[in-house]
């Protein structure tokens, strides 16, 4: 194996996107490379990192009778501190699933008696249709129409990683659907600054192969760039009508992520000039705080820090049908990854 050839050196590379992590636990790719070469998971699944806060705001107002709660599916699991979306429905709440929150502005014009509010959560890759959205409802005047925000940002992540005095990352493999919106370079500033080579990759088995090939090549050339692995979908300066929409909607802001804390210049939220469409404001639920549950350590494993195996509670305590944390949940969480593909071991860990 060409990596195999190269690896001369124990190397750290931690894949951000939880899409790549499914592939790597999926396939056995981290079983295939040098005993010195180590893969470790990112924060790289929105709805892992979304704050226990906003999931109680949005279970706040999904009670209302008078909202239709819309919102992704795998959103409905992801546990608050005492309840999930998936029980308000149950206990009678209209909560639906749908796909784009463009269905959810379909369903505000069709029920013009109701609340709709769309539950916004994910990266720079779905923002810009969250953006469309509100853009697209302040244009017709809907005034039963609202979204709850919670779009965070990779970049300032990945720099709180490196910056943290426990962090043992040599390299990254970038989010390819993440570059593909917003270009590659907000990623050279980070590698410049901290000696890493960055890596924006696809997410089949060779795309992310490939990946670890070019991130090991610059480590054991002392190089610390970023490199185009997914030209195929990715260019320098992204999509840039998506960016602009995105920016017209949205302005920067602090962001609390569920196990890492908050991080700043890190997520987004709405401008004053679409703040009518804001749903924390709407139904005053912005002071609606809470604590994450203790025994969970879906923090470290998104940082790097550990394997889901390495949590004392994995596959008895916390399963995905009885979830301690976002990360047993999420189709791109890694705790879900390893539960579905490795449940019955031997696991790697971050020791090896």
């Amino acid at each position: 194996m060409a990596i195999r050839a190269i690896a001369t050196r124990p190397w750290v590379i931690m894949e951000v996107c939880g899409g790549q992590t499914h592939s790597i636990v999926r396939f056995g790719l981290d079983e295939l490379l040098p005993p010195g070469v180590t893969l470790v998971h990112g924060p790289g699944c929105p709805v892992c990192v979304t704050p226990v806060e906003l999931l109680d705001r949005a279970i706040a107002v999904a009670s209302r009778r008078e909202v239709i709660f819309c919102s992704f599916g795998d959103m409905l699991r992801v546990p608050g501190s005492r309840d999930d979306l998936a029980g308000v429905k149950a206990a009678g709440g209209d909560v639906r699933v749908v796909y784009s929150p463009m269905d959810a502005l379909t369903l505000a014009r069709a029920n013009p008696e109701r609340q709709v509010v769309f539950f916004a959560v994910g990266f720079e890759t779905t923002a810009p249709a969250t953006a469309m959205a509100a853009f697209q409802a302040r244009r017709e005047g809907r005034s039963n129409f609202s979204l709850l925000v919670s779009h965070v940002l990779v970049p300032p992540a990945m720099e709180t990683i490196l910056a943290s005095p426990s962090c043992r990352v040599n390299g990254f493999l970038a989010a390819g659907h993440v570059c593909t919106i917003m270009g590659t370079g907000e990623y050279a500033p980070i590698a410049e600054k901290y000696r890493v080579p960055i890596v924006v990759t696809g997410f089949e088995p060779i795309d992310i192969l490939q990946g670890i090939h070019m991130c090991v090549t610059q480590l054991e050339l002392g190089r610390a760039r970023v490199e185009n692995q997914y030209a195929r979908s990715v260019r320098d300066r992204g999509n840039e009508l998506a960016v602009r929409m995105v920016r017209e909607v949205f302005r920067v802001v602090a962001r609390p992520w569920r196990g890492i804390g908050r991080i700043d210049e890190s997520g987004l939220a709405f401008r004053e000039e679409f703040a009518e469409f804001d749903a924390e404001r709407k139904f005053d639920v912005a002071d609606v705080v809470a604590e994450e549950a203790t025994e969970c350590v879906s923090g470290l494993i998104l940082q790097g820090l550990k394997k889901p195996p390495e949590c004392p509670a994995f596959g008895s305590r916390c399963t995905p049908e009885t979830p301690l944390g976002a990360t047993m949940v999420s189709s791109e969480g890694a705790c879900a990854a390893y539960y579905r593909y490795r449940r019955m071991g031997p696991w790697p860990t971050t020791s090896s």
